[in-house]
């Protein structure tokens, strides 16, 4: 059977995609019903980037589902002293149910997914952050009760990878998602046709543009990043003057549908690219998503092993 990994958000067609999201909110309701690692069987989870959310939800959820989280910080193994990443792969493979990698650049997961012979899964890379997007999808499908058809307004670093799952996650769902970023900071135009190309199968849309105000109009969800990523530190000062239009307050989420719901995949710096009042105010479902990291990426794993034999 061929060995099934989670690289980028088109690696679930949209059938597949909606089956994890189905499996999720099953999760949720019953959060140890399911325990395909009962041994327990060990999930490696890899960091070559500080984390919060990912660390804790994937060793959480690895243990729900009767596992070991094994936490490596690549930087204290021989991964972080340059061993070839196919090497890492072929050995973890031989010990270990699944391997899960926050990590740089998207070309070192797609090398630890070409060696490996168990599910390899992103949990972030420079290009995307697909885990987060299944988490996303779960709570606006948790309060809206769809996802075809729903308008998403995207704001700030278009060229992030926030910013590409959600052109490549939203257009595999059938949603219409509009990014709304500086000239300087749109989408890689690669995915971007990607994006296209999906939304084209799924009756969704793509929208680029520079105009914040624009891309919110009459929107269903409203959600922004972090103008300074991991690894841009030095550029903070210059972005903070190009992104201030681009910062979700209540100015502009009163552009939005009335009843609107504001995203964030979290940490989040009030008063920079979003305001404290919205993401602390009735129309703010963070917390939601935050927990849904848990959920989603239980059932991502569950899901990835079921299909990988």
């Amino acid at each position: 059977m061929t060995v099934r990994h989670f690289l980028k958000d088109d690696d679930l067609s949209p059938d597949e995609l909606i089956e994890v999201l189905d499996l999720a909110d099953r999760l949720k309701a019953d959060r140890f019903a399911r325990k395909p690692l009962e041994g327990p069987q060990t999930v490696a989870v890899l960091f070559d980037k500080s984390s919060t959310r990912t660390r804790v939800s994937f060793s959480v959820g690895i243990a729900d589902l009767g596992g070991y989280p094994l936490v490596i910080e690549s930087g204290s193994s021989q991964l972080g002293r340059g061993e070839p990443i196919e090497d890492t792969a072929r050995v973890f493979s031989r010990q270990v149910a699944a391997i899960v990698w926050r990590t740089g650049n998207q070309s070192r997961i797609e090398a630890m997914a070409s060696a490996a012979t168990v599910p390899v899964v992103n949990a972030l890379t420079d290009q995307y952050h697909p885990c987060q997007l299944l988490a996303d999808l779960q709570t606006i499908r948790e309060h809206k009760g769809r996802l075809a058809g729903l308008t998403l307004a995207y704001l700030g670093d278009g060229a992030n990878n926030m910013s590409h799952s959600y052109l490549l996650a939203g257009a595999n769902a059938g949603m219409h998602v509009r990014v709304a970023a500086p000239e300087a900071f749109q989408p890689d135009p690669a995915i971007l046709e990607q994006a296209w190309a999906l939304a084209s199968d799924t009756g969704g849309s793509v929208t680029v543009t520079t105009d914040p105000a624009e891309a919110v109009a009459g929107v269903d969800v409203i959600t922004t990043d972090t103008w300074v990523s991991m690894g841009q530190e030095g550029e903070k000062s210059d972005r903070a003057g190009v992104f201030t239009p681009y910062c979700v307050d209540d100015a502009l989420l009163g552009k939005a549908a009335s009843d609107a719901i504001v995203l964030h995949c979290l940490p989040a710096y009030r008063g920079k690219e979003i305001s404290a009042s919205v993401l602390d105010g009735p129309q703010s479902v963070v917390w939601d998503e935050a927990e849904n990291r848990l959920h989603a990426q239980k059932a991502l794993l569950v899901w990835l092993l079921e299909r990988s034999g």
